[in-house]
């Protein structure tokens, strides 16, 4: 049963609030919501209300508003359910100890950024009072801000990333933690930016010069830290600069490092990370290292028909063990994805061989049938597994079996390498451990695609960019904490077992496929994506109410009722649609 009243809440030195409220009941448990706020209601039209609510009669003369009018209806949920968790995680003292302006202007950013990104001039204008489309102006006083306020806003908080990022790595990360960290990229608009440079292409935006930054996270893919690189440095060259700012900018000296196999190179490890004591590492061989490895014997890949995991020796790599494992389904798809480029690279071969022997106008010349060749090669990119014949006269190829059936037993297998002991961390988790990385490789698809979209990056100075994608760092990091406390929600996987571990597949839990198969959870609520529950969220709205009475005309602020999805997923956030203060 619900029941509406009105309650008096007392507001430290101010005037109390008088708060529209609900209760209802959910289980054995009452609950209560605020639906309205109507301290700038006269008393008398409070007590009429009051006692309206309680069934009482009342005639006009009495003063009950007949008329109500809607003024504005402001997306409202979405805004408190990411404003509120970013006060309960401390992240706004975490940017800065004192309320102010410019903070606000941080916070709304970050927000602004989670729900909808946006140039800065639109975001701006998503925060004024003219041209708003959501509440978040109103609740941080930003309804006359405008883009050069954000703009010194990014300026001031990239004065702040040292601080911050220490604030959290305190947070989340401990003395013989595992830190995940990878490198990504990201194309730029215009070239104006010294930070531009082109190097490997990650985006495949041919002509446009790229950025190189690389993201550090907990055990759990918690963002903790990102720095900004020149386009053209190479993975492995971020290293040096993330070991120091853990050690002794945190002074976490025990850490063992996560990192692919182009970060933590051979290099790497023997300049960077063994002399230091303290420091230990999981990273990935490289396929020709892998191959090396077979050739000599050192990998006994028929022990792969038995199990999958193996863990072994080798005199090239001294102190650490090796774990070879195999998995079947992408070996599986490994070689059908070979077979299909050879026969498709061999059908354009055909043609050429086909245009040397014709009767008329057949092709000749060995530079212009090795162009031909050339091109078909380089479209396939499988020249390696092919001899190749020209003449002047013609041409003939043929299949490297041996070097093809070589790459068929290696399909599906990686080694890692790793400096702990057996007795601290056995070969299943080390394989948990190396695949968290995957939980990085997340974070850039929503940096760069689904969320976040921090492309195109049209800034021309290097520390604007720098600003530009910390924000999107610190914006990712609330998006991580509202869906580890929404997964009931999504379609997350929420019975995660870390006491196990499938090498060849991680395997869902029943309730997650139930969620994906059914569409709703256990407790029958529709599931949602991240996405498309702000989007529900959203629709929770802060309406201006206007009440016109013969005494004159009022306004209040009225919040929509959640549904009982919405209401769900606030509990689970543990949040309230009224801006605490």
């Amino acid at each position: 049963m619900i029941a509406m009243y009105i309650e008096k809440v007392p507001n430290r030195n101010s005037p109390p609030a008088v708060l529209l409220r609900e209760s209802y009941r959910e289980g054995d448990q009452v609950k209560k919501r605020t639906l309205a706020n109507l301290s700038k209601l006269p008393d008398d039209i409070i007590d009429n209300l009051k006692l309206a609510l309680k069934g009482a009669t009342l005639s006009m003369n009495e003063g009950i508003p007949n008329h109500f009018e809607v003024i504005r209806s402001l997306p409202h949920g979405h805004v408190m359910a990411i404003l509120e968790t970013i006060k309960k995680l401390g992240l706004d003292k975490i940017i800065s100890e004192k309320s102010s302006r410019i903070r606000n202007l941080v916070v709304a950013m970050i927000v602004a950024r989670i729900i909808n990104p946006k140039s800065k001039l639109a975001t701006a204008r998503g925060f004024n009072s003219e041209t708003c489309s959501q509440s978040l102006g109103q609740l941080l006083d930003l309804e006359k801000a405008d883009e050069d306020e954000l703009y010194n806003a990014l300026d001031w908080l990239l004065e702040k990333q040292e601080k911050i990022e220490k604030h959290l790595a305190l947070k989340h990360l401990e003395s013989g933690t595992l830190v995940l960290y990878d490198v990504t990229s990201s194309y730029l608009e215009g070239d104006g930016c010294e930070l531009g440079k082109y190097g490997y292409n990650r985006d495949k935006k041919k002509g446009k010069t790229q950025i190189v930054f690389g993201l550090l996270c907990s055990a759990k893919g918690c963002p903790i830290a990102v720095e900004v690189f020149e386009g053209n440095t190479s993975d492995g060259a971020t290293l040096g600069g993330q070991i120091e700012k853990v050690r002794k900018g945190w002074g976490i000296e025990n850490v063992v490092w996560v990192s692919d196999r182009g970060i933590l190179t051979n290099s790497k490890i023997k300049e960077l990370v063994k002399p230091i004591e303290g420091l230990d590492y999981i990273t990935g061989l490289t396929k020709p290292q892998i191959r090396k490895l077979a050739e000599v014997e050192v990998i006994q890949l028929g022990l792969f028909e038995q199990v999958n995991l193996v863990e072994f020796e080798s005199e090239d790599y001294p102190d650490e063990r090796l774990i070879a494992c195999r998995n079947p389904f992408i070996a599986e798809k490994n070689q059908l994805q070979r077979e299909a480029l050879l026969e498709a690279t061999e059908k354009e071969l055909d043609l050429i061989v086909q245009a040397t022997q014709r009767e008329k106008r057949a092709l000749k010349g060995q530079d212009k049938i090795a162009l031909r060749v050339g091109k078909v090669l380089n479209q396939f990119k499988v020249n390696k597994y092919y001899n190749l014949e020209i003449t002047e006269e013609g041409f003939s190829y043929q299949r490297q079996r041996e070097l093809i059936a070589q790459e068929t037993a290696l399909d599906g297998v990686y080694v890692l390498r790793i400096s702990l002991e057996s007795t601290l961390m056995d070969a299943a988790t080390t394989v948990k451990a190396y695949k968290s990385l995957s939980q990085v490789e997340e974070a850039f698809r929503c940096y760069k695609s689904i969320d976040l979209k921090v492309r195109p990056i049209y800034h021309y100075k290097g520390d604007r960019v720098k600003a530009h994608i910390f924000l999107c760092m610190l914006a990712y990091y609330v998006e991580w904490h509202l869906k580890q406390c929404l997964a009931p929600l999504l379609f997350e996987d929420e019975e995660i077992d870390d006491g196990s571990l499938n090498v060849i597949k991680a395997s869902r839990s029943e309730s997650a496929q139930s969620k994906e198969r059914k569409k709703r959870n256990q407790e029958n609520f529709p599931v949602h994506s991240f996405r498309t529950l702000l989007e529900d969220l959203g629709t929770i709205c802060l309406n201006t109410v206007e009440c016109t009475i013969r005494e004159g005309s009022y306004r209040f602020s009225k919040i929509t009722r959640p549904t009982q999805l919405q209401q769900k997923a606030l509990d689970l956030l543990e949040v309230s649609l009224i801006c605490s203060q």
